[in-house]
């Protein structure tokens, strides 16, 4: 109760006790002292104890800072309100914030915007940076470019994740699809305000909850539709029980309209078929913002194996171009850009599974890596004569070794283990294929940095510069040792109401509507409940075989038009 009242009063949001990796190390501390504990002070915590921490976190930095003439890679990320801009710097030991710039006042000016991006590239080392990738505003696209001009070793990438994002918002504008979705929304508003009802739901789908959470409002829509049609038969068996024919609120004007929607075979149609046009842009999704693994070898694959789920759904070319339509128009920025094609190429789980010659346009991008990361000529030579020796698996890369490990192992692992007999195309390759796509890692951290802006005393300007460095970074080494997205998140919680809130709250609440509910006779999420969960690596579902010429054809027309 003590530590109760103590996060209580200082409004700490409570999901901290479970999410956190320093709250149990620190009871283990207090409880080792024994009754002779005595609390640090105020000027302690603000004083001697920041600037150890603060030391601490530089010494790790460091560290990570002696492993970026390998693989180094720098990411930008642009909070939204404020216009701040947090410069972090990615590499395989992990992400790290460099700095945070309060750009209000030259955030719409690409010429200021591009001055100050070009200092950090150098404070950081041009030759560490292989990929600069920022959220996709116009201002930023043209200082992407202007680096690329300016450093002609590095590349400017958009941001994966928001991509796809936006791709799953579009499909959620096409017609039938919303309509989908709201009849589902309807009756997820129903279940969730009712704690007799949602506490049955819970009884009939052991422990899961129907409202899935994703990384966005969007990814939710779509995990939710595929968790619903997942419950299908444990949802129509609870609306046909006698348990539920004996609640009041079933008779309800919306209690009957939820079993005329799950008595509905058409509506169990449309989520299904939605599920399947939407689950590979989920697991592409997935992907770049996973921790086990760097992106930048599979989302090609991804985005292949979306675009063929499509068409191997819908079957007639004028309708599965609709939603091609729709993901060419938001991914073209990406596939003009060669990295990702380089690091399909360059991953032998899908290279040595082509049918075939690879594709020109694929090959070609190929080409643009190789003259633009590697400045040396002869190097370039060297490159491409090992690309021969890499096409017809020659020496090392060819042992049953080898070819076991091709599934089996990371990319950039494979070539460091194998890849001796040809160790230029092995260096480049494993530069590629240690890179992310995404600001995923750094999009979650809320970290209040408009503190920054409350003092105008110097001493104390920098005491916060300090204080939020060591926050961010804090948070950003924690989420490396904690998989949320395999963590059970009740839909219900006020900490990611901004994400659920269309699938368990009502626009306008009246109160006489419904019963007062007792959030005590509530039972939580199963935290044992493992259902649904996913057991599959999501790369395992990528599979082989790359040889539909019209969705390898659509990287040539892209090309084209940007």
């Amino acid at each position: 109760m003590a530590i109760g009242r103590f996060l209580y009063e200082i409004q700490a949001p409570l999901d901290a006790v479970k999410n956190s990796v320093y709250f149990q190390p620190m009871i283990d501390a207090i409880a080792s002292g024994g009754k002779e504990t005595v609390a640090p002070s105020y000027d302690d915590i603000r004083g001697w104890m920041l600037k150890n921490a603060v030391e601490e976190m530089k010494c790790e930095i460091q560290q990570h800072k002696e492993t970026w003439a390998r693989t180094g890679f720098n990411q930008w990320n642009s909070e939204k309100g404020r216009t701040l801009l947090n410069f972090a710097v990615y590499s395989p030991e992990g992400t790290i914030c460099l700095k945070s710039v309060d750009a209000s006042y030259f955030i719409f000016s690409p010429d200021a915007l591009f001055a100050f991006f070009k200092e950090v590239v150098e404070e950081i080392g041009v030759g560490h940076v292989l990929q600069v990738i920022t959220n996709s505003e116009e201002q930023f696209s043209v200082v992407g470019k202007k680096l690329m001009d300016t450093f002609p070793t590095l590349y400017w990438s958009p941001c994966s994740a928001a991509c796809i994002d936006s791709i799953l918002e579009d499909f959620g504008k096409v017609e039938w699809i919303n309509s989908v979705i709201e009849q589902a929304r309807s009756i997820t508003r129903f279940i969730y305000k009712h704690v007799v009802i949602l506490n049955m739901m819970r009884r009939y789908t052991f422990g899961n909850d129907i409202v899935r959470l994703g990384v966005s409002r969007f990814a939710t829509n779509f995990m939710t539709l595929k968790q619903m049609a997942d419950l299908k038969y444990n949802l129509q068996s609870m609306v046909t029980s006698n348990e539920w024919t004996g609640c009041p609120f079933s008779k309800t004007p919306e209690g009957s309209a939820v079993l005329d929607i799950f008595s509905n075979q058409s509506f169990w149609s449309s989520c299904i078929l939605i599920t399947r046009l939407t689950n590979p842009l989920l697991r592409v999704l997935r992907i770049v913002g996973s921790q086990k693994r760097p992106a930048m070898g599979y989302v090609f694959a991804g985005m292949y194996r979306a675009k063929e789920t499509i068409k191997i759904e819908l079957v007639k070319k004028e309708e599965y171009m609709v939603y091609w339509n729709i993901i060419d128009q938001r991914w073209k920025k990406l596939w003009d850009f060669p990295l990702h094609a380089a690091g399909f190429y360059l991953n032998p789980k899908f290279f040595y599974s082509f049918k075939g010659d690879m594709h020109n346009e694929i090959v070609s991008r190929m080409f643009d890596c190789i003259e633009r990361l590697v400045p040396d000529i002869k190097v370039q030579d060297e490159v491409i004569k090992e690309i021969n020796l890499y096409k017809n698996a020659v020496g090392d890369l060819g042992r049953n070794l080898a070819v076991r490990a091709r599934d089996s192992l990371l990319p950039a692992e494979w070539w460091s283990t194998y890849g001796g007999g040809c160790p230029n195309l092995a260096r480049l390759a494993i530069r590629i294929l240690s890179q992310t796509c995404s600001l995923v890692p750094c999009q979650e951290n809320q970290i209040p940095f408009q503190r920054l802006h409350k003092t105008r005393n110097s001493v104390e300007q920098q005491r916060l510069n300090d204080l939020v460095f060591l926050q961010y970074n804090l948070k950003l080494k924690q989420k490396v040792h904690t998989h949320k997205e395999h963590k059970c998140v009740d839909p219900i919680s006020f900490d990611r109401n901004s994400i659920a809130e269309g699938w368990v709250a009502e626009m306008e609440m009246h109160q006489e509507d419904t019963e007062n509910p007792d959030w005590m006779s509530l039972d939580p999420p199963s935290e044992n409940s493992r259902l649904l969960q996913l057991s599959v690596d999501e790369v395992e579902e990528l599979g082989s075989g790359y040889d539909d010429n019209e969705i390898l054809n659509g990287l040539k027309v892209v090309k084209e038009e940007c």
